[in-house]
């Protein structure tokens, strides 16, 4: 088995979320001894062995991404958007429909309301123009609304790119196939889900990551308080990207998440190109490695005195959880044992089940949450 094939084989394991992948690769320095150390490390957090990719899988799933048309990227690879690759839960396997070049170059997204007004959709699909024919790519969500708008905007006069929640073959909503195939011809679809994935619920933030990731801004038209798009804003902010909003009527429910974003000063005012244009760099930021090295420091493996206090971390990690979010950061600062014995606890712990890894670097412990069905308000 090549090492691209052992990467896929250890992602698509169960239990190894973007984060632990990361450390799993610089503690180990190659999948096939990362997918060997999975067992133990499981087992010390005294949890069940997770399930292992088969070989046969991730050679079945290359195939079937091959035959769509689509390639698969990975992380620390040339072709891997340099913008995403710094986030500390960058995926570390993309599918890729269409011209991955378009993936590298100044990006912006546009997101919102899928129950969008029709004043909405005729500011989205103009300002995606206008943005295009600035010379950026649009980033959004393929959703219904918004998303579809600025996609259509885009194509005008130039690329988009979709990051969409399930497998490459899985477009949703379904009357956006046809939309998804343009947006492939033309510009690039993104997934991260294996092929096959339906979207369900939990998808939809892990695409958003994406979207906010590959740009450098954000642009929120129409956001309800508590939706998906404010997800978007949320990481955008997280990740130090520009955040921009267009105002809307206070009387219109579907804006007052937008107009909070103004409200509370997080927001730049938009209300054409212009104003996203000014806020943003004319080149990409030079950016950082985008290896594994960082990720054997931060395990400590230079500090092997860590390792016999990782029962008392473990027990203060898990004091310390609990079903709501918490940052990585955070709970290292409040944990008071190393940086690199508390990254060993987690990754063990989500190997073995116990804890799981959300968008911008949070953890949480597992719950009883069982809804798997993919909703709108996503």
């Amino acid at each position: 088995m090549n090492d691209r094939a052992a990467r896929l084989r250890l992602i698509r394991s169960e239990n190894v979320g973007p984060a632990t992948y990361r450390r799993l690769m610089g503690r180990y320095g190659s999948a096939e001894a990362a997918l060997d150390a999975i067992p133990k490390l499981a087992r010390d957090s005294g949890g069940t062995v997770p399930r292992i990719a088969s070989v046969q899988a991730i050679a079945d799933e290359i195939g079937a991404v091959s035959a769509a048309g689509g390639r698969f990227i990975l992380l620390g690879e040339p072709d891997y958007p340099p913008l995403l690759a710094q986030l500390a839960d960058a995926p570390p396997a993309l599918a890729v429909l269409g011209d991955i070049a378009v993936l590298h170059r100044r990006a912006v997204a546009i997101v919102g309301s899928r129950n969008a007004s029709s004043n909405g959709l005729r500011i989205a699909e103009a300002l995606a123009a206008e943005l295009g024919a600035a010379g950026l790519v649009v980033v959004s969500g393929l959703a219904r609304g918004i998303d579809g708008a600025a996609h259509q905007g885009a194509l005008h006069v130039g690329p988009t790119v979709a990051c969409i929640a399930g497998g490459l073959d899985q477009p949703y909503p379904a009357e956006h196939a046809a939309l998804q195939a343009r947006i492939a011809g033309r510009g690039a679809v993104v997934a991260e889900a294996p092929f096959g994935t339906i979207p369900q619920s939990r998808h939809f933030p892990r695409r958003n990551r994406i979207i906010a990731g590959l740009s450098l801004g954000c642009v929120v038209i129409e956001a309800a308080p508590r939706s998906g798009s404010l997800i978007t804003a949320d990481l955008a902010l997280t990740y130090g990207r520009e955040l921009f909003a267009v105002p809307g009527s206070p009387l219109d429910p579907r804006c007052r998440g937008s107009n909070n974003l103004l409200r509370q000063r997080h927001a730049h005012l938009v209300e054409n190109a212009a104003d996203v244009l000014a806020e943003l760099p004319q080149t990409l930021p030079t950016l950082g490695p985008t290896g594994f090295a960082e990720g054997r420091n931060a395990w400590g493996a230079d500090a092997p005195e860590a390792w016999s206090e990782l029962a008392a971390v473990r027990q203060r990690v898990l004091s310390l959880l609990g079903p709501s979010p918490v940052s990585v950061d955070d709970l290292s600062r409040r944990c008071q044992f190393s940086t690199g014995a508390v990254l060993a606890v987690l990754t063990e712990l989500e190997l073995g089940g116990h804890i799981e890894s959300l968008p911008g670097n949070q953890i949480s412990l597992l719950g009883s949450e069982t809804d798997t069905t993919c909703s709108e308000s996503e």
